[in-house]
């Protein structure tokens, strides 16, 4: 890649980001394309004064991640509607007059990674969590015409997100009994230092035929070794990362994302 005088410039703001996964997908896409374009990591404290800056360095657009998905809603000009229901934004599209428009594209990461398996109209599926991840994900599948049930640890998250997204919602002790199209973990669970925990008994994952895990370090979580084993098919948080990615370049660039060599570019930096 030759950067030069008319190279556009997009990039990822939050803190930390030094681990951020979103310069290999975003740079392997643009010189897969011969785009003149090149993505990189702004650590960035303060969601308002980074984007500040971005506007005077003529970005053309910006990822956000952890902690500025909601505090950067006070900095946009516009937002889609699906992201205004979730009230967070992972993706910042500045026009030629320095208008941004916010999307969240971490709910068509997920829907687009069960895509792969399942069609998710009228589908029943079991969401575990009661945070960010899972609310953007609730959207994201009640858009998509999906049956959505929560299941979380915490009983006054998960009746709050239950209320807020209008679907059955059971204590995570309960889940056991349950079975339905698709299980769909929305939690951190699974990461270190919890790889070797996972929140649904692996006796019970035969109820699921499709088991998609959100965290991705590792690739396979115990729940995804569990699921593997019980005859499922599964889906690694890699995935969802993948899809909200191209998602991303797509708003950006008003181009078919190279999805192939995104992924390519993904498994050689996971796995060494």
């Amino acid at each position: 890649m030759q950067i030069d005088g008319s190279t556009e410039i997009y990039g990822i703001i939050g803190n930390p980001v030094a681990h951020s996964l979103s310069p290999v997908i975003h740079n392997s896409a643009f010189q897969a394309l011969k785009l003149n374009k090149v993505y990189v990591p702004f650590p960035a404290s303060d969601a308002g004064k980074a984007i500040a800056a971005c506007k005077v360095l003529n970005v053309q657009g910006l990822s956000v991640t952890i902690p500025h998905k909601e505090s950067v809603l006070a900095h946009i000009d516009s937002i889609d509607p699906v992201a205004e229901k979730i009230g967070a934004v992972n993706t910042l599209v500045f026009d030629e007059k320095k208008s941004i428009h916010g999307l969240n594209t971490d709910w068509v990461g997920a829907n687009r990674a069960l895509a792969d398996k399942l069609d998710l109209k009228g589908k029943k599926i079991l969401l575990l969590g009661a945070g960010g991840s899972a609310k953007a994900i609730g959207y994201g599948l009640l858009e998509a015409g999906a049956k959505v049930t929560l299941a979380s640890r915490t009983e006054s998250r998960l009746k709050k997100l239950a209320e807020i997204l209008g679907c059955d919602s059971i204590p995570l002790s309960e889940v056991k009994g349950v079975s339905a199209d698709a299980l769909v973990n929305a939690t951190s669970v699974g990461m270190m230092p919890l790889e070797k925990v996972s929140l649904m008994p692996a006796e019970s994952l035969g109820n699921f035929p499709v088991v998609m895990d959100i965290v991705y370090a590792p690739l396979e979580t115990k729940l995804i070794k569990d699921a593997k084993d019980a005859g499922c098919e599964v889906i690694n948080g890699l995935s969802m990362l993948l899809y909200q990615g191209a998602a991303q370049f797509e708003a950006w660039t008003g181009q078919d994302a190279p999805v192939e060599v995104m992924r390519s570019a993904l498994m050689k930096i996971i796995e060494g």
